[in-house]
Formats: C-alpha cells, structure tokens, sequence
C-alpha cells in the first residue's frame, strides 16, 4: 500500500524541505489559478445543467483534495468541459442524486484503478481515441453556449445535436445584440488581453468588464442571479439516498466518468512532467483523484479530474509545488463566502463566450488534421469516436472506439506478421546455401497470437510439404498466446503426419516458456528447440545423415 500510495505533497517536502521564496511564489500562482478557475468552475456547471455554485464547491473541495492526495508537484483539479457531456446527460436521466451517486462510485472506482496499479495503463489508451472524444466533446461545448451567446429566446433547448442547431437556426430572429456585444467582447479580451498583460487571465478581465458594463447600463441580458437565484455562501455535506436495488444504472455513467477522469488527470501530469521536469505518480494521482471525487459528490458537487489549461498556468506562474493548489482552493472559497453576491450579476453571454473559447482550445484541431493525413486505421478511430461522441454519447464513444482501436490493432499485427522463407530475407547474415537438399528454413516475424495464428497455421503446412526437415526459426517472435498455441500444436501433428521433422531455433525465454507449459517441447522434442540457429541447423543435418542412412539399410 506504502509504495502505491505516496503523495507529493508529503515526500516531497520530506525530502527536499520548502524554502520561503518556493512559499511566496506557490502563493501567487495560486492565487492567480484560483482567479482564473473561478469563471470556468461556473460556467462548467451551467453549461453541465447544474447551478452554479456546485461547479465552485468542487472546484474547492475536489482541487484541495488533489493537491493534498495526488501524484503530480504541479497538477490543478476541478471541474473541466470533458465532463460537461456526461454530467448533462446523467442530470437529465437521474437528475442531481444521480449524478452525486455517480460521481461517488466514480470516485471509488478511481481509487481502485490505482490500487490495482492501473495508471500506466491507462497512459496506453491510442491518441486518435482521445483526440476525437475530446474534439467531439469541444463541438458539443460550443453548440451549448450558442443560446447564452446570441441572447436567443428559446424556451427549453432540445438535447440532441441535431435538433439542438434545428432550434437554434428557428430562434435566431430573437437574438439580443447585447448578449452578442458581451459575448464577442469576452471572446476577444480573453484572446488578446494576454498580449499585453501576462499574469492576469484575459477570462477574469473580461468577466470583471463585462459584469461592470452590465451593471452601470443595466443591460437587458441573463445574469446568474436572474437565471440561477443567490449563490450560497456555505459549504456542507449532503448525502444523498441512495437505493441498493437500483445502484445498478449508475454503473455505467460511473465508469465513463472514472475512465474520463484517469485520462484527463494522467494526460494533465504528462504535460505538467514537460513543464517542470518531473515525474508524477500515475497510480497515487488515480488514489487521490478518487478521493477527490468521492468527497466532491458528498458536499455536493460535480466530477473533478486534473485540468490541463489551469496547470499549466499554475506551473507558468511559478507554482512548483502542491501548496500552490491548496491556495488556489482557498482563494476559491473565500470568493465564494465573502464576494458571491457579486457573482451573481456576471451575465451569462460573458460565460458564453469563455467557454466558446475552452471549447477552441479544447478542440485539438491541429491533431485531429494530423491524424486525418496518417494512417486510415488512426482515421477511422479519429472519425468513429468523434461522430459518435457528438451525435450518439460519449459513453458509448469511448466504448466503441475502444473496442474499434483493439481491433485495428490486432488486424495490423496480423498483417505485419508473417511467415518467410529465410533465404529470401535480404537482411539476412547467415548463408543458407550449404544447406543439404530436404532442409528448409523459415522465420516468423511477429507475434504468433490468434489475429495471426490461422494464417501461420496455413502457411506453415504449405511449405512443410516441401522439406523433410524443416527449421522454424522464431527470434523475432515476441509472445504466443493460447490460440497460437493450439494452432501451432494442429501443425506439428501435421508435420508428423506427413513424415516431416521440426526444428525450433531462436526461442525467445518467455515464448520457451509458454511452450513448456503446453508440453509442446515433449511433441517437438526437447533437443529440437534450439537457443541459435547454428545448434538448429546441426540438428538438421544430423537428422537428415540418419534419415539416409536408414534409407540405405532399409534398401
């Protein structure tokens, strides 16, 4: 437990001791993170379908817990626009107790994850997957602020992409142009403004902007307050009642939100790792993100996972340890105790607009162009995941592209992998020409697992007719799995049967292995597996000076 668990927070300070300077620059940037994560911790509950302050609270409870837990010196927790389409779509079938018991049991599977040491695993999940889900999920932030953008006046938007734009194109008439003023204003300080001045976020300049100028011209637009009522000014624990009998349904948004979580969080501490030189801790950042959510749902709030953006300028502005999160936490509640009356006159267009902004940044356009110029099997995952993830769900993206990735994969193996005869292979050093007539030599390249076992099986019996003794040399074959196993088995019998001896030459130890286990070595013959070829080929000239000498007795 000792060595999968150990947060940064502790080690570190343990080993290397804190310094006041290393203190002072951790407060200012978290100081500075918090202001920036105020804005898109509301706005990412809005755009989730829920209120606002449970995108604060998590931001609070979920970011402190992170820094205290995790693996990573420099990673920022919180909410982030990956789970704006699960969150949406878990409030709207079990509403608010069901996403709390989502998250909860999201938060438990978390944990489990890395219990099991599941962090570096999850690092393997093929990037096309992630960059279409995540392109897909930018498309469908951008398609849920276009209401709050424009102003428009529509009633209940549908849920549906399709049908969302078909209301949205129906509604455009009603459009409010100082919704869209506000909206295009945010939108261009939050790109700009960062020219010119480097420390303070161009979001939180433009939410101080624009709620100012709603103010003094009592602009007719939607506030958080006139949408969403007054902000809390407390943070409590709610449990909420959950039915053993029907825990069941909220198995599957749980692990999409697990699964969602421990790539955000892992991708988040990879970058962080560039950023700073480090090395996180995959399996204690799964622990301590699990605990994170876990304790966000009981006080109310949304899932939390490490965001990128809020890292990385944590990490530009000098945070290089955990303290600089606990502060970011900090400053996040003492907004929302001592300045949330204020919140409440931010008008949603402003929201809008940065999170049109998250959603380009999200978008990922550059790879997804990347990866539409490579390879076609990257394209259709790419394109699969993205699709779905837009049109169908997210849940059922991920599903599918993985399963689709798996499979390409394997294809691709299968392809690659072959059987040849070894004197045709150009990059061969050894001399096959000395060779007596009757023995043949061919070499896999590949893994001989069951993409590939049929095709091995086939082949090896065609050129077995050929020989009368034929090496088979395997150096180049990384692992057998059971149905290679048993297909190779089929074609030793064969060979066999047909008079014709097997020679094994280059068996790597953990293939050997395997092979034993399946007592293939007592039907090959244990001295007719051999560690080089040179020891393969006297075997076969030996057994071909037998086989002719007792032809000669025999006549």
């Amino acid at each position: 437990m000792n060595r999968i668990f150990k947060p940064k927070f502790f080690s570190l300070f343990k080993r290397k001791g804190y310094s006041k300077a290393q203190l002072q620059s951790d407060m200012l940037a978290g100081i500075i993170v918090g202001i920036v994560a105020l804005p898109l911790a509301i706005a990412f509950a809005i755009a989730s379908g829920v209120s606002p302050e449970r995108g604060l609270i998590t931001a609070i409870v979920a970011g402190f817990l992170v820094s205290v837990l995790g693996g990573s010196r420099v990673q920022i927790g919180g909410p982030t626009g990956a789970f704006v389409v699960i969150v949406f779509g878990v409030v709207q079938q079990h509403g608010i107790e069901g996403l709390i018991i989502s998250t909860f049991l999201a938060g438990i599977l978390l944990v489990a994850f890395g219990l099991l040491r599941l962090g570096t695993i999850i690092k393997f999940i093929p990037h096309p997957l992630v960059v279409g889900f995540t392109s897909g999920i930018a498309v469908i932030i951008f398609s849920t602020q276009i209401k709050e953008f424009f102003g428009l006046n529509i009633a209940e938007v549908p849920a549906g992409f399709i049908e969302k734009w078909g209301a949205y194109f129906s509604g455009l008439s009603s459009f409010n142009a100082y919704a869209v003023a506000i909206s295009v204003g945010t939108v261009l300080i939050s790109i700009y403004t960062k020219r010119i001045i480097k420390k303070i976020p161009g979001s939180f300049i433009a939410i101080i902007l624009m709620t100012v100028l709603a103010m003094i011209f009592k602009l007719p637009v939607n506030t958080i307050g006139s949408v969403y009522g007054e902000l809390p000014t407390t943070v409590s624990l709610s449990f909420p009642n959950i039915d053993l009998g029907s825990i069941s349904q909220y198995l599957a948004p749980a692990f999409t939100i697990a699964l969602l979580g421990a790539i955000e969080s892992l991708l988040s501490a990879v970058v962080a790792d560039g950023m700073i030189s480090g090395n996180h801790r995959s399996n204690t950042e799964l622990i301590g993100q699990g605990v994170a959510n876990m304790a966000s749902a009981l006080f109310g709030g949304i899932p939390a996972t490490g965001a990128i953006a809020r890292t990385a300028t944590n990490v530009k502005n000098g945070g290089r340890t955990p303290v600089a999160g606990i502060v970011h936490a900090i400053t996040l509640l003492l907004i929302m105790l001592f300045f949330g009356k204020w919140a409440i006159q931010i008008p949603l267009a402003c929201l809008a607009g940065i999170l049109v902004v998250v959603a380009y940044n999200m978008s990922e356009w550059r790879s997804f162009y990347s990866i539409l110029r490579g390879s076609k099997y990257d394209i259709v995952v790419l394109l699969t995941t993205f699709f779905l993830t837009v049109l169908v769900d997210l849940t059922v993206a991920i599903q599918i592209g993985m399963v689709l990735a798996a499979l390409l994969f394997m294809q691709r193996m299968s392809v690659s992998s072959n059987v040849i005869a070894a004197d045709s292979d150009i990059d061969a050093l050894e001399d096959y020409s000395d060779l007596p007539k009757g023995i043949e030599v061919y070499e896999i390249k590949g893994p001989f697992f069951f993409a590939a076992a049929q095709k091995y099986r086939e082949t090896l019996k065609g050129f077995g007719k050929k020989a009368d003794v034929l090496i088979l040399r395997m150096r180049f074959v990384p692992f057998i799995d059971s149905t290679g196993i048993h297909n190779f088995e089929d074609t030793i019998k064969y060979l066999h049967s047909i008079n014709v001896k097997l020679i094994l030459s280059g068996v790597q130890p953990e293939v050997k292995k395997e092979l034993e286990n399946a007592r293939i070595n007592f039907l090959i013959g244990r001295n007719n597996i051999c560690s080089s070829y040179n020891e393969a080929k006297a075997i076969a000239i030996e057994t071909m000076e037998e086989q002719r000498q007792a032809k000669v007795k025999n006549e």
